[in-house]
């Protein structure tokens, strides 16, 4: 697949862990899913029967949740719906927005590391930007904002189908809202992911009006919208 080829992003949780998420993740079939101190993003192709679907409940096992992420395939009745989200996916052509230079996004963003994953929970607690667990690091680079000695903002890379890189986790702690903070994070990841020959994708809530006017002024456009669902899998017989 080329790089960049937007085909890529039609499955973008396959597409990551058929490739360079495969150390994170498992695979039975054509059904696979994150590991779980990863994510619980799952995924089985477009065309699922019920073989694949049973696959899927053997790596999960019984009553256990599968984000199945923006898959368009509905699983069999017996699995326990819960929740639908509305959203959109969103795409960064090089060129479209504002370039900033790796690393010229201030003195104050770093780049967080395994000692700070507690206050990255913490701080996904109180703004829930969306699924966080403690090994969602390892999917790439996350960058945050300290300020008073403490984590007030970040935002990181998730999934990577070939070509592209997935931001994610973008978020600002309350009392740090209205300076910036989530602009330039999200800026410093573009010129990363850019420099490195790929292009970033996101996805947002289509209720969250202004996370999307933000990153379009970023220079991301809507490429789909996209609808979000987790299931349960079915308790053993």
């Amino acid at each position: 697949m080329a790089s960049g080829d937007t085909a890529a992003l039609d499955d973008p949780v396959g597409e990551s862990l058929r490739g360079r998420h495969a150390r994170l993740g498992r695979w039975l079939g054509r059904a696979a899913t994150s590991l779980p101190h990863i994510a619980t993003f799952s995924a089985v192709p477009a065309d699922a029967d019920e073989a694949d679907w049973a696959a899927l409940a053997r790596l999960l096992g019984p009553g256990a949740f599968a984000d199945m992420f923006s898959c368009p395939a509905l699983p069999p009745a017996d699995w326990e719906p819960v929740f639908t989200l509305a959203g959109r996916q969103m795409i960064r052509p090089a060129g479209s927005g504002p370039d900033l230079a790796p690393g010229a996004a201030g003195a104050d963003v770093v780049e967080l590391g395994p000692a700070d994953v507690p206050e990255m929970i913490d701080l996904v607690a109180r703004t829930e930007p969306g699924p966080f667990w403690p090994g969602t690091r390892e999917l790439g680079t996350y960058l945050g904002i300290v300020a008073g000695g403490r984590l007030v903002a970040m935002a990181g890379e998730r999934l990577r189908p070939p070509g592209w890189t997935e931001i994610s986790a973008v978020c600002t702690a309350p009392e740090a809202r209205g300076l910036g903070h989530a602009a330039r994070l999200v800026s410093a990841l573009t010129a990363r992911i850019l420099a490195r020959g790929e292009q970033p994708f996101l996805h947002v809530a289509e209720a969250n009006t202004g996370a999307t006017a933000l990153y379009e002024r970023l220079g991301f456009v809507s490429r789909k919208q996209v609808t979000f669902r987790g299931f349960r899998t079915p308790d053993a017989p």
